[in-house]
């Protein structure tokens, strides 16, 4: 019988090559996506407890937010929070705070949509022209200035309750809009 060893090691060689080859290429690639939709839809990171300022000095225009948790979303490019409150000051204009329970702002805060629970407020509490606006959904746009939503409001101003399904709110200009069902309650 004729031993032929030098046949069989580059074989085992091979083998081992091939093996180890495919165990790298496992193991340096993503894992596949979950079975109940993107892997990458888990936050690629969350932050608790933060504050920001964002300020325009040539406008002298301030803007301030405070949020419990924030998750940002890769694979969307998207940022989300919870008990979120905003607040913008511009000189000679009323400041405007926002409230809710939800925020997410989409293409690098070119949009921002706040839901459940929440609150608008123009003005001050020594302003007599203060307005209050509740609603479960609110669209900003604050490039333009404009808030929208699709949902039921209620606007409260001194003595008068006005409630209504979509508004448009451009702080421009200061006029608020609202689009149909519209119902007014004086109270003296």
């Amino acid at each position: 019988m004729i031993n032929r060893p030098h046949i069989s090691f580059p074989l085992i060689v091979l083998v081992v090559l091939g093996l180890l080859t495919v165990w790298l290429d496992r193991v340096t690639h993503p894992p596949e996506h979950a079975k109940d939709g993107d892997l990458y839809h888990t936050p690629d990171y969350i932050v608790e407890d933060l504050s920001g300022i964002r300020m325009e000095y040539d406008r002298e225009i301030l803007r301030k937010f405070t949020a419990h948790k924030l998750f940002h979303y890769l694979s969307e490019n998207v940022t989300q929070m919870e008990q979120v409150s905003f607040i913008s000051t511009q000189p000679e204009k009323p400041p405007i705070h926002l409230q809710a329970n939800r925020a997410e702002v989409t293409n690098k805060g070119e949009n921002i949509l706040l839901r459940d629970n929440v609150t608008a407020i123009r003005g001050t509490d020594q302003d007599k022209g203060k307005i209050t606006l509740i609603t479960d959904f609110l669209h900003l746009i604050p490039h333009q200035n404009l808030v929208t939503t699709n949902q039921p409001v209620t606007i409260s101003r001194m003595n008068t309750t006005i409630n209504g399904i979509g508004l448009e709110l451009n702080n421009e200009t200061g006029i608020i809009q609202l689009l149909q069902q519209v119902k007014a309650v004086n109270r003296k």
